[in-house]
């Protein structure tokens, strides 16, 4: 099911980005912008002595540095410290807390699912939970937010949560100490038959890289042969870990023609850099896939244009976002920090990935890459590019194995596949949250029914449960006691994303993500092409 564009991921892809130096050092002026400097302190102190009202000069600074950035490129970003407190965590990929995804519905702070080995989950805390009370006060009424905040704490101290759970009429009470806990960057990782490993990664933070070697071990010690790596919606995140993922797939060549990942080209010469790959990975002839689509940005583009530079795996998809900037990361002492584009960067064949920004207000250049209209079908030569490409911003550049590609316009995969398009109608029904709020509700009569039924069997549950005709007749009706009539026309269009939908909610409370990501798989016609070309994949590593 194709996701709908939206405000958060356009945030996404301009925080996440390309990182260098996430530990940045305090900013220090120079000595050749005093001039402009003493212009700005100026009008600064003027504005604070004589303006009409009072001021607030640390927004005006701050707006003002805001401003400055917005006069650079795309990337080049000011973070006040609330928000980069919460960007740090989310690179650094750790936190102190219980360990427990939730979210407010109705005035009630619900499970979504404990973090396998935290705190939470060890205490037996289950999916569909819901949250009354922590320690005193009651958690009725409370946002997801103000929960949060709640519940984290310094590792080793303790917070009392008091639960309610479907079909048990007592509280469930838990004392829990917390820990710290690791923002994951991959969301599952399975087997969808006896061969084929998938593994899909959100993010780039500072330990995406180990938790891909673990998971990709543990899918080989279940038979793992070929892999589909899932970068759809990954907006990137920190370099190294980019490099490191892209490295497991490839040996490092010969003495005299090292395999390069990708290399960097700035005003600069420190900030200069080739990255080379290594030999003795453990993953270096495993055939592999890789998903984009046009939120697949920065660190995800590094991976993806490295493997389909060297004709190493293929690309299956949409075109990627387009962004091969290198951001630099400074600190202040008062929690803010802003980050700065240093360099390009550029792949194996010397394409440069980014995409003009150049006379585009931010809000139109963040668009033009989710309106692309591609041409489905296969594309290993890149001819579908050719309409598009090809020209001074797009020039043409060679695989190891002779294909063109093209640069300045993100990764063009080796075959497009569109999502589905999402109607209006299921816009509407994602929307309103109407799959999540009645899975919710209609298991609270049945968890237990369904857990005697399938167990920890996934999938028999994926074969053999059905949404009926009965529930989707639930489901309407719920539908209209919030407010919002299901049209039959509209349903029948959309009625196999829709049962998909309803039945992915109902796998992800008792399987967590590897339910819901197993159940939408099989209406998810990106994945369903990369199944088909796994022995074409084979085909590539054996080149290789």
């Amino acid at each position: 099911m194709k996701k709908k564009f939206s405000a958060w991921m356009i945030a996404a892809i301009m925080l996440a980005g390309m990182i260098i130096g996430f530990q940045g050092k305090e900013l220090i002026s120079a000595d050749n912008i005093y001039e402009q400097y003493g212009k700005f302190r100026d009008i600064l102190s003027l504005t604070d002595k004589f303006y009409v009202d009072p001021v607030d000069t640390r927004k005006l600074t701050e707006g003002a540095i805001a401003g400055m950035l917005e006069k650079l490129d795309p990337h080049s970003v000011y973070f006040p410290p609330k928000i980069f407190e919460k960007a740090s965590e989310e690179m650094q990929g750790n936190y102190q807390g219980v360990g427990l995804m939730i979210r407010a519905l109705n005035d009630t702070i619900i499970v979504i699912e404990p973090m396998g080995g935290g705190p939470a989950a060890k205490l037996g805390i289950l999916a569909n939970d819901r949250i009354v009370k922590i320690n005193d006060s009651t958690a009725i009424g409370f946002t997801s937010e103000q929960a949060s905040q709640r519940l984290r704490g310094p590792k080793g101290t303790k917070v009392k949560v008091f639960m309610a759970r479907p079909g048990i009429k007592e509280l469930q009470v838990y004392e829990i100490t917390r820990a710290e806990i690791s923002i994951v960057s991959i969301d599952v990782a399975m087997m969808v038959n006896k061969e084929v490993g998938y593994v899909a990664v959100n993010k780039f933070s500072q330990k995406t890289n180990d938790e891909m070697l673990v998971a990709l071990k543990d899918l080989r010690d279940q038979g793992m042969k070929r892999l589909i790596l899932d970068l759809r919606w990954n907006p990137g995140g920190v370099m190294d870990e980019a490099v490191r993922m892209a490295d497991l797939f490839l040996d490092g060549g010969t003495k005299e023609k090292p395999k390069k990942i990708v290399y960097t080209k700035a005003r600069s010469a420190e900030s200069e850099e080739t990255f080379l790959a290594s030999d003795g990975q453990e993953f270096e002839k495993l055939p592999i896939i890789v998903l984009v689509n046009h939120a697949s940005a920065s660190a995800s583009e590094i991976v993806a244009g490295a493997i389909q530079d060297w004709d190493r795996g293929l690309i299956v998809g949409e075109t990627s976002f387009g962004k091969g900037l290198v951001q630099r990361q400074w600190a202040f002492g008062d929690g803010s920090a802003f980050r700065l584009t240093i360099a390009r960067y550029y792949t194996p064949s010397g394409r440069l990935i980014q995409r003009s920004y150049e006379g585009k207000a931010k809000d139109d250049y963040q668009r033009e890459a989710f309106d692309r209209d591609e041409q489905e079908g296969d594309n290993l030569a890149h001819t579908k590019d050719q309409k598009i490409k090809g020209d001074s911003l797009h020039p043409a550049f060679h695989t190891n194995g002779g294909r063109v590609v093209y640069g300045g316009g993100g990764i063009s995969p080796d075959y497009i596949v569109k999502p589905p398009s999402a109607s209006e109608f299921m816009q509407n029904l994602v929307r309103r949250d109407m799959f999540f709020q009645f899975a919710t509700s209609y298991l609270d009569s049945r968890t237990q029914t369904i857990k005697a039924a399938y167990g920890d069997d996934l999938q028999r549950f994926v074969s053999s449960y059905i949404i009926s005709d009965e529930m989707m007749q639930e489901f309407r009706t719920f539908a209209k006691t919030k407010g919002m009539t299901i049209d039959d026309k509209d349903l029948q269009k959309d009625l196999l994303y829709v049962r998909a939908r309803l039945k992915a909610e109902v796998a992800s409370v008792f399987w967590g993500n590897n339910g819901r990501y197993r159940v939408l798989l099989e209406v998810d016609p990106q994945f369903q092409k990369a199944m088909a070309l796994v022995p074409e994949a084979v085909k590539f590593a054996k080149l290789n």
